[in-house]
């Protein structure tokens, strides 16, 4: 597949020469340490009527938007790593932007620290807007060696005995890589389904095949400013109608994760990083 970048390179030049520059100055203060009280856990209850009963209490831990070298250092994401295996995963889903303005080797290297992750069954992933404009190729390499599936327009299929759960993604919305048409061509008929997809706003769409029971998405970072009783004022290109937490969207529920890590300004109000643990019950 051919290889996308950002369609303004002075832009993303600027923005690399501020996030090394601010990576330096966070090391140099020694703002890089791992906090476990930094980020929320967040237990979500998911209902599948179409769930077969092998699956109740099925457990996927979703992180998002990681943003590796910015806010999230290396010490950072390795906590990360053990907090989520703490969670007892059976299923580890990223929803993409696991880079941001930068994928030299140092943030690769951070990368492959996802590589310690634990889940019983498996680590998914999709690809994000900054995936692509770093290298989704390289990104995907680092991925696959350190044991993560990939679902570009894929099905991933978890079995118990007769019984499925289908695992589903789509490539980047934003930068239209998505082929839901081929995701259906490969669902099997039976067995209920899970989409991940990087931007929240694709739920409309996923939603209207009647095909899945739960869209997983970040790309928001839940706007990064929550605002009590009012929400998050930031809302962007694919999430503007549903930018964090839960949703309902047809017979779909929609999840938005808050993401991990932070994308140009490194501060959050009341909108602490996330990882979301879903049990699945029927």
């Amino acid at each position: 597949m051919k290889e996308l970048h950002s369609n303004n390179p002075k832009a993303l030049i600027l923005r690399q020469k501020m996030q090394f520059a601010m990576s330096g100055f966070r090391d140099r203060m020694g703002f890089h340490d791992f906090d476990p009280k930094d980020f929320e856990v967040v237990p979500v209850r998911v209902t599948i009527p179409e769930l077969d009963s092998v699956f109740n209490d099925y457990r996927i831990v979703h992180i998002s938007d990681i943003h590796m070298g910015q806010w999230i250092s290396s010490k950072r994401i390795k906590g990360v790593v053990s907090l989520v295996n703490q969670q007892k995963p059976d299923l580890v889903a990223i929803t993409g932007d696991s880079v941001s303005y930068l994928a030299d080797e140092p943030v690769l290297d951070m990368l492959r620290s996802l590589e310690g992750l634990k889940p019983h069954d498996a680590t998914i992933s999709v690809m994000g807007n900054h995936d692509h404009w770093m290298g989704a190729a390289k990104i995907r390499k680092v991925m696959d060696e350190s044991g993560i599936v990939d679902l570009e327009n894929d099905v991933y299929t978890l079995k118990r005995g007769d019984a499925s759960l289908h695992i589903a993604g789509v490539d980047s919305v934003t930068l239209n890589q998505h082929d839901l048409g081929q995701v259906l061509h490969r669902m099997p008929e039976e067995g209920p389904a899970i989409l991940l997809a990087h931007e929240p706003d694709f739920a409309d769409t996923s939603a209207a095949t009647g095909r899945f029971s739960l869209q997983l998405s970040g790309h928001s970072h839940g706007g990064q400013v929550v605002i009590p009783g009012f929400g998050t004022p930031f809302r962007g290109s694919n999430f503007k109608k549903y930018p964090l937490g839960m949703y309902r969207v047809g017979d779909m529920l929609q999840y938005t994760n808050r993401g991990l890590g932070t994308n140009v300004f490194w501060f959050r109000i009341n909108c602490p990083p996330e990882i979301t643990v879903l049990k699945l019950h029927n």
